[in-house]
């Protein structure tokens, strides 16, 4: 069974609690239901969520192992971190970044992705349907 990491960033574990007019009223847990759903039987979904940049590093080194593709939503790394844009650089794998609300529809510096340099796709404003397509997307690049 091949795996595939959904990572996600700082504050995502107030998903559902923080400004819901914005991220919406689903969970990690929703999330990670919906993506366990959309994988199918062959795919099997590990999701992680941390507030430490170093943590998100050590889990792309880890998927480089262990992982066919990775979904990641970094929140507010994608705009800060060349340390996760260095780690998704030693990943083979398809990369897909997710944001869920529509990025380029907010403050200016959400506008920069340093993930985006790496990612094979990139989806915002979706909401968690993001977090589907970018599933979606890694079954079908890693299919045999």
């Amino acid at each position: 069974m091949k795996t595939i990491y959904v990572l996600n960033g700082p504050n995502l574990n107030l998903l559902g609690k923080r400004q819901p007019e914005i991220y919406g009223r689903e969970t990690l847990e929703d999330v990670e239901k919906l993506c366990q759903s959309v994988a199918g039987e062959a795919h099997q979904i590990r999701l992680l969520q941390s507030n430490w940049e170093g943590q998100i590093v050590d889990w792309i080194h880890e998927a480089r192992e262990k992982a066919c593709g990775i979904v990641i939503n970094p929140a507010a790394l994608t705009h800060t971190s060349v340390a996760v844009l260095d780690a998704l650089n030693t990943f083979e794998g398809p990369v897909i970044e997710v944001h869920i609300s529509q990025v380029h529809k907010r403050e200016a510096f959400r506008h920069h992705s340093y993930v985006s340099m790496r990612a094979d796709g990139v989806i915002a404003g979706l909401g968690l349907e993001g977090y589907a397509a970018g599933v979606r997307r890694v079954v079908q690049l890693t299919k045999d």
